[in-house]
């Protein structure tokens, strides 16, 4: 159980959240009604597609595919490991996502945006994976449905008389709301600046990763 779940952890997946839900909403609103923070979707529409549309749409969400793993696997190779802890180098991965985003924006600018979906894509792939678990508690920013799935089993438990974690219960229900939040923001500034309006998470991104590393120093003292 999560005990003693410090401040920073639970601050960041809230921003983290905020982040996806931002990206996602425009993804939803500006790619075809195509979500890019996760992937179930999108690998559903590749499958229907197959059959249903053409070489080349299915061809494009593959690829939408493939970029949210080679995010996933940056991630992965950087960090070398899925556990949360303070001190690792999620600083560098923050800034990462944040040029991965400003590479998005270049190239959806263009008339032919579709290599930015793939930038887009990649980055929510990169911040899903810089986190697996804290203190057994699994921790996804960039999609919901395990999130709500362990509410409900959480819920199930304490009916049937099992102790409650109120602190994972927390941190799963700050997750929810930041990405509700970001989607909310994302759909009002995507009409007030269409895809510029992703320069907002990217300035997040390096916030966050500035914040990080300040924190980290202060409590390696």
């Amino acid at each position: 159980m999560i005990s003693r779940l410090p401040r920073w952890v639970e601050s960041g997946a809230f921003i983290l959240a905020l982040i996806a839900g931002f990206i996602n909403s425009i993804g939803l609103l500006g790619f075809q009604h195509q979500a890019i923070s996760h992937l179930s979707g999108t690998a559903t529409q590749f499958g229907t597609g197959l059959i249903t549309a053409s070489f080349s749409s299915s061809l494009h969400l593959l690829f939408i595919l493939i970029s949210f793993v080679i995010g996933s696997i940056i991630s992965g190779f950087y960090l070398k490991g899925g556990s949360l802890k303070l001190g690792r180098r999620y600083s560098g991965l923050l800034y990462l996502e944040a040029l991965l985003l400003l590479a998005a924006i270049f190239y959806l600018s263009k008339q032919d945006g579709l290599i930015g979906h793939y930038f887009a894509s990649a980055a929510c792939g990169l911040q899903n994976a810089l986190a697996t678990t804290y203190s057994g508690a699994v921790i996804r920013t960039t999609h919901m449905t395990g999130i709500f799935t362990d509410i409900g089993i959480m819920i199930g438990a304490k009916l049937r008389g099992e102790a409650f974690d109120k602190r994972k219960l927390l941190l799963f229900l700050l997750i929810i709301t930041g990405f509700i939040s970001g989607g909310v923001l994302g759909a009002y500034f995507f009409h007030l600046f269409y895809f510029q309006a992703l320069y907002i998470p990217v300035f997040i991104c390096i916030l966050l990763a500035l914040l990080y590393s300040m924190y980290s120093l202060k409590m390696n003292r």
